[in-house]
Parts: structure tokens; C-alpha cells; sequence
């Protein structure tokens, strides 16, 4: 039986090296995300490797000649993997997005600075136009996980819908993409109102 030969070229062998990595992180991050589902793995364990995971995602998916759509290359391998696709999409762990895996301490008074550093870092890099995707998707995460770690906040705190929509659509772009104008301007002016009413919440427990 003659073997038969996936590639021709050392081009077309790193691409389905490529390919079969991308397939074992996305099925990893599936299996990842049941077993966080069933409590089988803590909220930190699990919010350190998803967000490995995550960022091996990304750094793969660019090594690959072509450019990977996740909705055909699920379809092109079939994949059942709906965590995943929803986890790639959001491009943050879930404990990130909702609240909950935070290790810090209780002591409001360092939460309260902790978010206050996070809100005025973000306005102060838009104000200076940082607006290419990988330098405000981290500052932005890290303003949301300070969000959901502030218990003071009420469950409802409109702006955490806010923000992780905003990543959502950052994570929908490529690292050296930048926001326009217009979509800086909105990003601050939600910023900076969120910030006004973070500073009032805080106000009425003083």
C-alpha cells in the first residue's frame, strides 16, 4: 500500500502541524470548560488554563498560512465543541467574565484602589490614542476582573455587560488592529461614565 503524503513542501507540513495544534486547543478548552461546569477543577486552576489556552489559540491561528475562521474550521473537521466556539468568541475566561475566581483579599480599601488604578489606566491610554486591539484587550480585562471582584458593586452594575462586549469585539479583531475615532471616543465616554458611577456607589457606603 503506497503511503500517502499530506504535504509537499515544508510550507504545507507546518501548516497542518498548525491545524492539528489548533484542533487540540480548541477540544482541550471544551474538555476544560465541562469539567469547570462540574466543579472538577477550581476557579483559579481553571482561569489560569483557559487563559493559556486562549492565548495559544491566538498565537496559533496567526502561524497558519491561511487565515482561520472558527465557525468553518469546526464545520471542516466537525467538531462538537459548543464551550469552546462560545470561550473563543468572548476570548476570556468565564470566572473573567463573570465574576468570581478573584484571590484577592477582602479588604475593600485595596479592591477600591485596585479598580480606581484599572479605570484611570484605560482612560489615560485612550487619551493618548493607544488604540491598536493588544494594547486595550489586557487593560480592559484587567478592569473587568477588578469590576467583578469589588464586592460593594451591585450585582446589576450596568457597565460590566458594557465591557465584556467590548471584548468581545476586540477579540473578534487582530492584535494590530486599531479602533477608529469614533469607536475610542465611545469606548472612553463608557469608560468615564462608568467610572462616575463607580465613584457614586462608592460614595453611598462611605
Amino acid at each position: 500500500m503506497d503511503e500517502i503524503k499530506l504535504f509537499n513542501s515544508t510550507t504545507e507540513r507546518e501548516t497542518y502541524e498548525n491545524l492539528a495544534a489548533l484542533y487540540a486547543i480548541v477540544m482541550s478548552l471544551e474538555h476544560l470548560e465541562r469539567a469547570f461546569a462540574r466543579d472538577s477543577v477550581s476557579a483559579n486552576e481553571y482561569t489560569s488554563e483557559c487563559s493559556k489556552l486562549l492565548l495559544q489559540y491566538k498565537t496559533v491561528s496567526q502561524m497558519v498560512t491561511e487565515e482561520v475562521n472558527l465557525s468553518s474550521f469546526v464545520d471542516k473537521y466537525k467538531l462538537n465543541c459548543p464551550a469552546a466556539i462560545r470561550r473563543l468568541e468572548v476570548g476570556i475566561p468565564s470566572t473573567i467574565e463573570h465574576g468570581g475566581a478573584s484571590n484577592l483579599s477582602n479588604n475593600n480599601v485595596k479592591q477600591v484602589a485596585k479598580t480606581v488604578q484599572d479605570f484611570i489606566t484605560i482612560m489615560d491610554a485612550l487619551n493618548l490614542e493607544m488604540t491598536s486591539v493588544d494594547k486595550l484587550h489586557p487593560l480592559l480585562t484587567d478592569l473587568l476582573q477588578s469590576i467583578n471582584s469589588a464586592s460593594f458593586l451591585p450585582s446589576d452594575y450596568r457597565w460590566k455587560s458594557s465591557f465584556r462586549d467590548w471584548l468581545i469585539k476586540l477579540n473578534k479583531m487582530k492584535a494590530s488592529d486599531e479602533l477608529d475615532m469614533e469607536q475610542s471616543r465611545q469606548l472612553l465616554f463608557e469608560v468615564d461614565q462608568a467610572f462616575s458611577d463607580f465613584k457614586l456607589i462608592l460614595e453611598s457606603h462611605e
